[in-house]
């Protein structure tokens, strides 16, 4: 292993910076959350009726190319058609709904922490920040292929922010080599963390390492790991029509050992999906059906989350664009036809934009608004993401983090009883022309009753000015250093850590293994 990229196991407490703003005293918990928005539908019911028709008539006299043969021999002993020449495989009506009728409705997810676990359904709502990407960026250090020491410290960023509930898989430690990079992200999440993680599909091997350290770090007998989910993996087809080998071999793993798959056809309108947002959806909803048909063929019943990421491309450039009216659109169809399917499902916010701008902001907010009006379940790439996920940001994360935050509160809904009107503790103690600032019920709730921003800054321009005329941007800088200063990792069992240092050191003595099936 690369020992100057382990996590630190510090348990003291470093003093805050002389400028740091004070702790606030309000409490919050944005981690079971519900999606209070209305949901919008983008199509008539009739015409996403034949969007789930042409999706199943695709998966029947179209097929999808298999590239695993393990995957095809599932397919044929189900009743699908299999030309194994061509590696196509053909796959009826009744085997798919038997598939979706398997599919659990509701997944009761179980983090390193039982206040961290949560509950995957449609009305649900679960943030991720940006997922996968190879570079990382900052105002201080600049864009930079990403290293350990980034994966590090976003890993702590999103155990810091307790609007994000699920580990995503951030940015690629390319620093680290490949047949040892699961060790090296496992170990962080297992230490700096007790949330939901994830793991890559990168091979049985590295799946099946994974799955042992996770159970080895957390003291899981083998019957309560496969019993509930306790990680989860991003399946992403292969647009148009296949699954390739890690993809199938990750499903099936997955499957197997009764832990999530989020299934996420990645579906460009104008690229590898029809231009229209209905051809785009009705592909990207019959490779849904046929990932996770393979999933419950394994085994029925396993965990999975339908899935979606569609947007257009820009047809000068042939570049992803996100954020755009056909993005929210599409979100809207998906949503549509999960709740058609009963699935919990995933989206994703994100942005095209090049730095942490205006551009980037609206495009992940318009993108992250379109998840929430579609009711997505899991919203991926919601904090962080640039260039089109080439990139993530440590200003733009906690940029993104404050707006996440805001919608957290929405969900938590306003309260409207006696205290809160307040006859006697405000109304009736104020005279006319007066002011509420010393009623009984200001007081009792000055320090509690708002959202208290960890970014934006209510002064007035004058003393904004007096303070350095500093922006949003340069004040995210200063946000996420002091996060990292004063990280404290959560209590975690000591000798289930212990026991993992050595299992690692072990597989890493043996050779590790390789990101292949």
């Amino acid at each position: 292993m690369v020992t100057s990229q382990t996590p630190e196991r510090s348990r003291r407490r470093r003093g805050r910076g002389a400028d740091a703003p004070p702790k606030p005293c309000r409490g919050v918990n944005y981690r079971q959350l519900k999606n209070p928005f209305p949901q919008m539908e983008v199509f008539p019911a009739d015409h996403m009726a034949d969007m789930h028709d042409t999706a199943l008539r695709m998966l029947q006299e179209l097929g999808v190319r298999v590239l695993l043969p393990e995957a095809r021999r599932i397919f044929a002993k189900a009743g699908a058609k299999v030309d194994e020449d061509s590696e196509m495989v053909f796959i009826g009506h009744d085997i798919v709904e038997a598939a979706v009728a398997s599919a659990p409705k509701s997944i009761a997810c179980q983090a390193g922490a039982r206040h961290r676990d949560f509950t995957l359904e449609l009305g649900s709502l679960v943030f991720q920040p940006g997922a996968g990407a190879p570079n990382a960026t900052d105002l201080e250090r600049g864009r930079r292929p990403a290293t350990g020491q980034d994966y590090l410290e976003f890993l702590k960023l999103t155990h810091h922010f307790d609007v994000f509930q699920m580990i995503s898989p951030q940015v690629e430690p390319q620093d680290v080599p490949t047949h040892l990079r699961h060790y090296f992200t496992t170990r962080a999440q297992m230490e700096l963390t007790d949330k939901f993680p994830f793991f890559f599909s990168r091979g049985t091997p590295q799946v099946t390492d994974c799955f042992e350290m996770l159970s080895t770090a957390r003291g899981l007998s083998d019957d309560v790991f496969r019993a509930n989910p306790h990680c989860y993996t991003i399946i992403n087809t292969n647009s148009p029509r296949t699954l390739d080998i890690p993809m199938a071999q990750g499903l099936i793993d997955f499957a197997r050992y009764g832990q999530m798959s989020i299934i996420t056809p990645f579906t460009l309108m104008g690229a590898m999906a029809p231009i229209t947002v209905a051809g785009a959806i009705t592909l990207s909803h019959a490779e849904a059906l046929a990932a996770l048909t393979l999933t419950q063929l394994t085994n029925p019943g396993a965990p999975v989350c339908y899935g979606t990421f569609t947007s257009n491309v820009d047809m000068k450039s042939g570049a992803p664009a996100f954020g755009t009216p056909s993005h929210f659109q599409a979100s809207l169809a998906a949503g549509q036809l999960a709740r058609h399917l009963g699935l919990p499902w995933r989206s994703a916010a994100g942005s095209a934009s090049n730095s942490n701008d205006v551009q980037a902001a609206n495009e992940n907010q318009f993108g992250l608004w379109g998840c929430l009006m579609a009711g997505a379940t899991v919203i991926i790439h919601s904090a962080g993401w640039l260039e089109g996920g080439l990139t993530v940001s440590f200003e733009k994360l906690v940029c993104d983090a404050e707006v996440l935050n805001m919608v957290a509160e929405l969900c938590a809904g306003a309260q409207a009883g006696r205290d809160e009107i307040g006859f006697d503790t405000a109304l009736a103690e104020v005279e006319p022309s007066g002011h509420f600032f010393a009623s009984s019920q200001t007081m009792a709730r000055y320090n509690t009753e708002f959202y208290q921003p960890h970014l934006h800054d209510y002064a007035n321009f004058g003393t904004w000015t007096e303070r350095g005329s500093v922006d949003a941007n340069h004040r995210a800088t200063g946000v996420w250093k002091d996060i990292l200063a004063n990280f404290e990792p959560p209590d975690q069992n000591g000798d289930g850590l212990a026991a993992l240092e050595t299992f690692i050191a072990r597989r890493t003595q043996e050779g590790g293994a390789p990101p292949e099936s």
